[in-house]
């Protein structure tokens, strides 16, 4: 059987560089829409704001993280890493379930080479016939023109996305300081910018599918995650197979649906063959689908020869249904979330903390009373300062200040020093928990609590 077209070719440096066929169809057309969606979103949330912040933030460097106009600072790190282990664990489940949907469908690494600098590259360059060509003639007019004009625009949106990414990493304020302000003023951030700028170039002008194929972990991971009930984008073995070339007037030359066009491998942008099973290369972007499906409508063949099929399917043709695997990786995700959500609602914008002060025992007074002395401290995770009052939640307790202040500033901490006095009267126990309350606008926007020492 004669072997299928490929959209390999070795250079004179050793990479296989790859030349996939322009892709087209039903789903590539939903691909499209969901790229626009997302690159929107990309582009568009460290330049919005909400409650005076931008909509999302990484800023790792001062450990600041906003999503969506809450704050989170770092005594709220475990907010922070209980949303990675979520993070984590649906994307388990959502391979388990639906195999490597997402790096085809929502990766910004696909999404950017396949929906941004690929395209460009068809607009420039022609398809992947007139790539080939392009690249193996001599370096004339026409092979400049169009090189350097396809290099500029990548660098071009290279340096938009470079932009963008330091937006995330240190916020659009900062960005743009550096910006506008004279070089000398930002060195760091102008070689950042530059740095990201050729970063972000060398992977899609060069680096490309390796990303996917050698660089990321996660398709490494397939075959750990994926089972038999798992769907992914396959080729129906029982199907298409033998497989034979179609005759120009005449019945295919075997039983099988497929007629070895090889579209499917022309298309591919990581250059596999999906008719040889799952292999980690497949990013589920389903271009073979579509170009599969284009040849079976011509020969006038049930649609379908490769689609999205659990291996049960094509060996065994049994219905889909979630595996047990998949239950148990629905259940971690929903318990996690769980926890995740009560723990972001319980969430206070000032966090208290009140300790006695170290070597100090309690204090006898002659009008009858009995005090300790507390060290307080107060954090902000809001953007705005807030005028507070400390108290303590019983009403018949005083306190007396030492250091005192009424403004805890924004994203701000404050110190307070002071006395809780108690009537000796009312004191039972050597030991006893008081509570103090502090109040904003007449609201008790966070609460601590501490002990209380006296002879009874």
């Amino acid at each position: 059987m004669k072997a299928a077209p490929k959209n390999k070719t070795t250079k004179p440096s050793g990479r296989n560089f790859i030349y996939p066929k322009k892709p087209s169809g039903r789903l590539y057309t939903y691909r499209k829409w969901v790229s626009y969606v997302l690159l929107l979103c990309l582009f568009s949330f460290p330049f919005l704001k909400l409650n005076g912040e931008q909509l999302v933030l990484l800023n790792f460097l001062e450990r600041k993280f906003v999503f969506f106009g809450l704050l989170f600072t770092p005594q709220d790190f475990y907010l922070f890493a209980l949303a990675m282990l979520l993070f984590i664990v649906f994307i388990v489940c959502f391979t388990v379930i639906l195999g490597r949907l997402w790096c085809g469908w929502a990766c910004p690494q696909t999404i950017f080479m396949e929906m941004v600098f690929r395209r460009i590259e068809y607009w420039i360059e022609g398809d992947a016939n007139q790539q080939r060509k392009l690249d193996a003639q001599a370096w004339d007019t026409e092979k400049i023109l169009k090189k350097t004009s396809k290099h500029l625009i990548f660098l071009l949106i290279s340096f938009g996305i470079a932009n963008t990414f330091l937006a995330y990493m240190i916020g659009s304020d900062v960005l743009y300081k550096i910006v506008t302000e004279p070089v000398a003023q930002h060195i760091s951030g102008f070689v950042s910018i530059w740095l990201f700028t050729f970063v972000f170039y060398g992977v899609f002008a060069y680096v490309r599918e390796v990303v996917c194929t050698v660089i990321c972990p996660y398709g490494r991971l397939q075959g750990v995650l994926l089972d038999n009930q798992s769907l992914v984008v396959a080729y129906n073995q029982q199907r298409g197979e033998p497989r034979g070339h179609l005759q120009r007037n005449q019945a295919s030359t075997a039983k099988g649906d497929c007629i070895d066009c090889g579209l499917c491998v022309q298309v591919c942008p990581t250059g596999i063959d999906i008719r040889n099973g799952t292999q980690l290369e497949c990013v589920n972007c389903t271009a073979c689908i579509d170009s599969c499906n284009e040849v079976m409508r011509k020969i006038n063949k049930p649609l379908d020869l490769i689609g999205f099929y659990h291996q049960d399917f094509i060996q065994h043709q049994k219905p889909y249904r979630l595996g047990i695997k998949a239950y148990g990786y629905m259940v971690v995700l929903a318990v996690i979330m769980l926890v995740f959500s009560s723990l972001v609602y319980k969430r206070q914008d000032v966090e208290t903390t009140v300790l006695r002060a170290s070597g100090t025992l309690y204090q006898l007074r002659e009008d009858g009373t009995v005090s300790n002395l507390y060290n307080a401290e107060l954090i902000n995770k809001t953007n705005k300062p807030i005028t507070f009052v400390l108290r303590s939640k019983d009403p018949k307790d005083s306190i007396q200040f030492i250091q005192k202040t009424a403004v805890l500033p924004k994203e701000g901490t404050a110190t307070l020093t002071f006395f809780l006095v108690k009537k000796a009267s009312a004191i039972k126990t050597y030991k006893s928990t008081v509570v103090f309350e502090v109040v904003a606008k007449q609201k008790v926007i966070s609460t601590a609590s501490t002990t209380f020492f006296s002879q009874p």
